[in-house]
This record gives structure tokens, sequence and C-alpha cells, in this order.
């Protein structure tokens, strides 16, 4: 009678890959946490957040998270306005190309943080963050990313966050990929 008890509590325990899965409330939580980060970016100019993050478990790869924004609010065009002065397309460009660090210091900081909160998420799995870049038909966009993909292995950015490795190993851990 024992011995069926053990076995029906064992068959009954849920299995190492399914402890180590990722819920989708704990997806959803990182995605709400990356929305707020770039929400509270700065309050003088706000990131125009175009829709809300995504994110997905892979099993066997990891999360991914993804976003779409404009780095800055920018002037629209209207029957009132058919053209932007050429001071005006500037001023929008080095406003961009002036927060192009800062979001990928956002990124690398959120990357930080979601290792730590994902406790589901293996250590061997990576974490990614991707971020589409919007640019208007009439800004100049030369030069510039249309996209920003961050990648890593959770353990290593636990790592990190644990202070095992210094915080400049950042640079070796995140692949960064623009294009």
């Amino acid at each position: 009678m024992q011995l069926g008890a053990i076995f029906l509590t064992l068959a009954l325990l849920p299995l190492p890959a399914q402890q180590s899965r990722p819920s989708r409330a704990e997806i959803a939580a990182m995605e709400k946490s990356f929305d707020q980060r770039l929400q509270r970016f700065t309050i003088e100019m706000p990131i125009d957040v175009l829709g809300l993050t995504r994110g997905l478990y892979l099993e066997g790869f990891g999360a991914v998270f993804t976003a779409e924004v404009n780095l800055v609010q920018t002037p629209g065009i209207s029957p009132f306005r058919p053209a932007l002065t050429k001071d005006e397309i500037a001023r929008v460009r080095a406003a961009k190309m002036k927060r192009l660090p800062e979001l990928r210091n956002l990124m690398r900081e959120s990357m930080l943080a979601t290792a730590g909160s994902m406790d589901r998420l293996p250590p061997e799995e990576q974490l990614v963050f991707g971020v589409s870049l919007l640019y208007q038909g009439w800004e100049d966009s030369s030069g510039m990313p249309r996209q920003i993909t961050m990648q890593a292995q959770r353990s290593a950015l636990l790592d990190v966050a644990a202070n095992r490795k210094p915080r400049t190993t950042l640079d070796n851990i995140i692949r960064v990929r623009e294009e």
C-alpha cells in the first residue's frame, strides 16, 4: 500500500522540464516591466511606445521580448503644416542619435533585471530583447538602426547581477545586432 502511494506521488510530480518552464504570468510581468521602463524613460521628452511589449518562451531556447518605439515624439504633417523645415528634421535626427545609447543602456539594464526575476527560466537558456525603431518618411535615418537586438545567456547575466562578474563584462556577454 505504501509503495503504491509513493508511485502515485511520484507520478503527480512535475517533470524537471515542466518545473523550469516560465509561466505566461511571468512572461507578462516582464512585458509590463519593460513597458514601464520605456514609458518612464524621461518626462521631458518621452519615448513614443507603439504598442505593448510582447514576450514568449521558446522551450530549449529561452525568452524573447519585442517592442516597437519612436525614440522621440515627432511633429506631425497636416494640411496646415505640409512639410517640416530642414532645421526641424535635423533637430529630430540629433535627438534620436542622442537617444540611441540611452536606449541600448535601458535594454541592457532590462536584461539584467529580467534574468534576476525569471526564476523558472533555465540558466543555460537565452534572454533576447528586440526593439524596432520607427522613422517617419520625412526623417533622415541614414546610419541609424531600424532594429536593435540583444541576446545573452541567463546564467551570464545572473553572474553580473550578483556581482560575481564586473559590469564591464556585459559588452562580452550580451550579443548586440543592429540592422
